[in-house]
C-alpha cells in the first residue's frame, strides 16, 4: 500500500519506520527540513520497543512530490491538524482513505472539516511514550495499542483493511463500533499524565511515585472519567485510577509529549487534552477543579516562554 504520513514528528516516525520496515510504500512528510534530509539521505532509524532498525522510505517536505496515495495518516499536533489536512489535498485520490490521529478532542473533525466527513477514519494511538533522538533518528519507550474507528459507526470493511496494514507492522489494533468510547479512553490517560509531567518536569512513573504529583495527575483522570460518564460515554473502565496507574506502568521513563514541547519551548497540545476537560465538564454539571488548574498553569508557563499570547 502507498502510504504518507503527515506530521513526522516522533508519533508519526514510529508509524513510518515500522510501516515502512513491513514492506509498505511510504512517505514521511514533515515541514523539519533537517529531519527530512537526514531520513532521505540515511534513512530512518526507530529504537526502543520494537528494536532497533534503520529503514529506507520516501521523505519531503512538499505533500505534491507524493501524490495520491492509498492512505494518508494525519499525524501533526491538534493545533497543526486545519492546516496539514489542507496541505495534504494533492495526496487525497477519489478511493484514498484518511486517517487522522491526534491526542485530545476536536483533531479528527478539522480534518473532516477539510477533506470531508466521507474521507476520514479515526485513530487513537497510546502506550508508545515517543521521542526525537535527532533528525532521522526517533525513539518508543512502548508498543501498546492502535485503536481505530469510523465517525459514524460501526467497523467497515475500510476500517478493517486498514486494521491489517497497522498488523503487518506489529502493531495491536483494536477497531471500536464506538468513536467516542476510543477518543475517551485515551483522553483519560492523558489528561492524567501530559499536565502534570509537564508542570513538575517529571517522567511517567516519577509522577505515579510522587504522592502530590499523583494526587493531581489521578485527580485529573477521575474528572475526565467522571465527563465520560455523564455524556454515557461507553468507557470500558470500571476504576479509573487503576487504570491509568496501568498504562503508566508500561511506559515509565517516558515524557508526554507535552512535557518534550515545552523542554524544546514549543507550545503544547494542553487546549486539545487537559484545557478540554473543563468546558465539558460544565456542560454536563461535573466539578473538575483539577485540570481547570493544570490547564491554567501550563497556558502560563507558554505565556512565560513567549510562545503563547
Amino acid at each position: 500500500m502507498k502510504i504518507a504520513i503527515v506530521g513526522c514528528g516522533a508519533m508519526g516516525s514510529v508509524y513510518a519506520a515500522l510501516l515502512a520496515d513491513a514492506g509498505h510504500e511510504v512517505w514521511a512528510i514533515d515541514t523539519w527540513k533537517e529531519h527530512v534530509d537526514a531520513m532521505r539521505n540515511k534513512g530512518l532509524r526507530l529504537e526502543g520497543a520494537s528494536g532497533d532498525r534503520t529503514v529506507r522510505l520516501n521523505a519531503t517536505t512538499n505533500p505534491a512530490d507524493a501524490g495520491p496515495c492509498d492512505l494518508v495518516i494525519i499525524a501533526t499536533k491538534a493545533m497543526h491538524v486545519e492546516s496539514a489536512a489542507t496541505a495534504t489535498k494533492p495526496l487525497v485520490g477519489k478511493d484514498t482513505m484518511v486517517l487522522s490521529i491526534q491526542n485530545g478532542l476536536g483533531g479528527p473533525d478539522t480534518t473532516a472539516g477539510v477533506l470531508g466527513r466521507d474521507k476520514v477514519m479515526v485513530g487513537v494511538v497510546g502506550g508508545f511514550g515517543a521521542s526525537m533522538r535527532g533528525p532521522g533518528h526517533a525513539h518508543h519507550n512502548g508498543w501498546e495499542l492502535v485503536r481505530l474507528g469510523e465517525f459514524s459507526g460501526p467497523v467497515t470493511p475500510r476500517l478493517e483493511q486498514i486494521a491489517e496494514v497497522w498488523r503487518s507492522g506489529g502493531f495491536r489494533v483494536k477497531c471500536f463500533d464506538d468513536i467516542d468510547q476510543l477518543v475517551w479512553e485515551k483522553l483519560i490517560c492523558n489528561v492524567c499524565f501530559s499536565g502534570t509531567c509537564t508542570i513538575t518536569g517529571l517522567t511517567v512513573g516519577e509522577v505515579m511515585n510522587d504522592v502530590d504529583a499523583w494526587q493531581v495527575a489521578s485527580g485529573c483522570a477521575v474528572e475526565a472519567y467522571n465527563v465520560a460518564k455523564a455524556r454515557k460515554i461507553n468507557v470500558d473502565i470500571d476504576n479509573p485510577v487503576e487504570y491509568v496507574r496501568n498504562f503508566g506502568s508500561k511506559i515509565p521513563n517516558a515524557r508526554p509529549s507535552m512535557l518534550l514541547d515545552h523542554m524544546a519551548e514549543r507550545m503544547s497540545e494542553i487546549d486539545a487534552i487537559n484545557g478540554a476537560i473543563p468546558p465539558a465538564a460544565q456542560a454536563v454539571n461535573v466539578a473538575a477543579p483539577f485540570n481547570t488548574v493544570v490547564s491554567a498553569l501550563v497556558r502560563n508557563k507558554e505565556r512565560q516562554m513567549g510562545v503563547r499570547e
